[in-house]
């Protein structure tokens, strides 16, 4: 079974990251996994392929933080993750999580985002963007 459109942007990205020139990326696709083509690959070539580009110094996007499950009522994992970056880009960088959760409690009653309803999320987002642009 061949990969995925998404595998195979983020194989590219990798490559691009990486600074792979595309003579070498060839070469090592075809001595690797035998595949002349990216468009060729199957999960297990994939795999071999990113393990390469991880080795060569790729790090792949990874969760700023824990992954409370699929709980019904509460807010997704995306929302979570959304709700981390916005406020990673509205301090700069310089406030952690820590820092989340006082502001959650102070504005939003909540100690962590944990325990964010999936019905107050949209609400904690939409204040963000907020604050984002009002510092930019």
């Amino acid at each position: 079974m061949t990969i995925s459109t998404n595998q195979l942007k983020l194989l590219w990205t990798a490559k691009t990251k990486v600074r792979l020139k595309d003579d070498d990326f060839r070469v090592a696709l075809i001595h690797l996994t035998g595949c002349t083509s990216t468009k060729e690959l199957d999960t297990d070539g994939f795999d071999v392929m990113m393990g390469l580009m991880e080795w060569m110094g790729f790090n792949p996007v990874s969760a700023h933080g824990p992954n409370y499950g699929d709980r019904p009522g509460m807010a997704s994992f995306r929302q979570i993750e959304f709700i981390r970056t916005l406020w990673h880009e509205y301090t700069g960088g310089k406030a952690g999580e820590d820092e989340l959760n006082k502001w959650l409690l102070s504005k939003w009653k909540l100690s962590s985002l944990r325990f964010l309803r999936a019905d107050k999320a949209g609400k904690v987002i939409t204040a963000l963007k907020v604050m984002k642009s009002r510092a930019a």
